[in-house]
């Protein structure tokens, strides 16, 4: 068993959220054709296919309060992005953009072979909306309709990051302090939303061995930026938080000018319209599901 596989059966038992545990326990460890090792990937519920996303430096966990919303009516599919969250991390993996969406594609063939080959519908979550547009355009014959939810990514250009200042960026990322703060802003209001669940779940994956080295060669690739342009031709809707204090303002307003009449602000809610407001992200995929 991995480092990864025991921190999530551990998280299974001994979450302080409740649905967090529920989330881990629906984890199964997948081989995918051309990568070495298991891939977590959670797996609940009926109907329809549908893949979750989760953000940077974060985790399937993320989505503990929308999956249950979800469950009735689709089938959930919400992997570990490569190199982030549990996932293993080998020294010699691809930590960048390229390596993100190659293990996606491996991903899809397995869900094709192992769930069904039908186009399925796909969310993304900050950074994850800009990995779900890039997934999208490569493969549109899978992917039937998008739900981004304060995207990360789709306007701008890479940045990387120089060697000395990665490492030192990973570091101050690690320091509780900085974890607890960052947490607490990625919420509306984070007085009563924000307390030791949240905070441990955050933590959680830098327990996972090469977490740092993993994040650091991530952030000297550039990441993911300037991703929205062209969009891709599938139905597409975003939802953004009006409390969102994680992207900065000119950020939004590159996005509203990308997006058009696509973007749906969220009132009492910040980057993280899946935690913040669970339900009406639930209820904005359920509607688009039913369009023709």
């Amino acid at each position: 068993m991995s480092a990864g596989e025991a921190l999530l059966a551990e998280a299974a038992r001994s979450l302080i959220d409740p649905q967090g545990r529920d989330l881990a326990a629906a984890v199964q460890w997948w081989e995918l054709a051309g990568l070495e090792g298991r891939w977590p990937v959670a797996l609940l519920g009926q109907g329809p296919p549908l893949l979750l996303l989760h953000g940077f430096d974060s985790s399937l966990l993320e989505f503990r309060r929308l999956a249950p919303l979800l469950s009735a009516r689709f089938t959930l599919v919400i992997p570990d992005l490569y190199g982030f969250g549990f996932c293993p991390r080998p020294s010699e993996g691809s930590y960048n953009p390229a390596g993100v969406l190659a293990h996606l594609e491996a991903l899809l063939a397995a869900i094709a072979e192992r769930i069904s080959p039908d186009p399925m519908g796909l969310i993304g979550a900050s950074m994850g909306g800009s990995v779900a547009v890039e997934l999208a355009r490569r493969q549109p014959e899978r992917i039937e309709r998008l739900l981004l939810l304060a995207p990360a990514g789709l306007t701008g250009r890479p940045m990387p990051l120089p060697p000395l200042l990665d490492l030192l960026g990973v570091r101050f990322l690690a320091l509780p302090g900085v974890r607890r703060g960052l947490v607490r802003t990625a919420f509306a209001d984070p007085a009563s939303s924000v307390g030791p669940a949240e905070e441990q779940i955050a933590s959680l994956p830098l327990a996972v061995p090469g977490w740092g080295m993993a994040l650091g060669r991530f952030a000297r690739s550039g990441g993911f930026a300037g991703c929205g342009d062209p969009l891709p031709p599938q139905p597409l809707q975003v939802l953004w938080g009006a409390n969102d204090r994680i992207l900065r303002p000119a950020q939004k307003r590159a996005a509203q000018a990308l997006l058009g009449e696509r973007l749906r602000e969220l009132e009492d809610c910040g980057h993280l319209p899946h935690l913040d407001q669970p339900q009406r992200v639930a209820e904005a995929w359920a509607w688009a599901a039913e369009q023709p």
